[in-house]
C-alpha cells in the first residue's frame, strides 16, 4: 500500500469511527462506486475525501474537482493528501488551479499547499504564480513566512532566472535570507 495512502487511511479510519461504509471504501476497486460517492448527496467529507484520493491515484479525473477543493482546505492534513493525488492525476487543469490558489490572497493561510504542488508539477504556471505569491509576502509583518519560505525553496528547486529580482529581494527579510542565498545559487547564472 502507498505509504500516503496508509497514512490517509489511518486518519479517516479514526474520523469515520471505523465504520462498515468507511471499510467498503478502503476496500473497493470500483473506480465507478468511488466516483458516486462524490457526487452523492449526504456524504460526509472523509468519505469524499477517501473517494477522491484514490480516484486520483487511479488517474480518474472525476476526481479532479473534489481534489481542488480539498488542496484549499483549512485542515493541512487533508491539504497535503489532496496535493499528493493530484500530482499523481496526470489533469491538464491541475497546475493552472494550484496556481490560481496560490495566488489568491483571500486565501493565502491555504497557499501552501498549492505552492509545494506546483514546484512539484513544475507546469510553466509555476514560476509566475511563485513570484507573485512571494512578491506579496515580503511586505513588512506578514504572517505568512512558511508560505514565503517554500516559495523561496520552490524558486529555487525550479532555478528559473525570471526568480533572481524576488530573490534578491528576499535577501533583506532575515526568515527568507538564508533560504534566498540557497535558492539564488540554485539558478544558473545568465551569460
Amino acid at each position: 500500500m502507498d505509504e500516503e495512502l496508509r497514512s490517509l487511511t489511518l486518519r479517516l479510519r479514526q474520523e469515520s469511527g471505523a465504520t462498515p461504509a468507511f471499510e467498503r471504501l478502503v476496500a473497493t476497486d470500483d473506480v465507478d462506486a468511488l466516483a458516486g460517492v462524490l457526487t452523492e448527496p449526504g456524504q460526509q467529507l472523509w468519505a469524499r475525501e477517501l473517494a477522491a484520493f484514490r480516484l486520483g491515484l487511479a488517474r480518474d479525473r472525476r476526481a479532479f474537482e473534489a481534489l481542488v477543493l480539498l488542496l484549499n482546505h483549512r485542515d493541512p492534513p487533508r491539504c497535503a493528501s489532496a496535493a499528493y493525488a493530484l500530482a499523481r492525476l496526470g489533469d491538464p487543469r491541475t497546475a493552472r488551479a494550484a496556481a490560481a490558489l496560490a495566488t489568491n490572497e483571500l486565501r493565502v493561510a491555504y497557499a501552501l499547499h498549492p505552492v509545494r504542488l506546483l514546484v512539484e508539477l513544475r507546469a510553466p504556471e509555476a514560476v509566475p504564480a511563485l513570484i507573485t505569491t512571494l512578491r506579496r509576502r515580503l511586505r513588512p509583518h506578514d504572517p505568512y513566512r512558511r508560505v514565503a519560505l517554500a516559495c523561496v525553496d520552490g524558486l529555487g528547486t525550479l532555478g528559473d532566472a525570471r526568480a533572481r529580482p524576488v530573490l534578491d529581494e528576499a535577501l533583506a527579510h532575515p526568515v527568507l535570507a538564508e533560504a534566498a542565498v540557497r535558492a539564488l545559487g540554485r539558478i544558473p547564472k545568465q551569460r
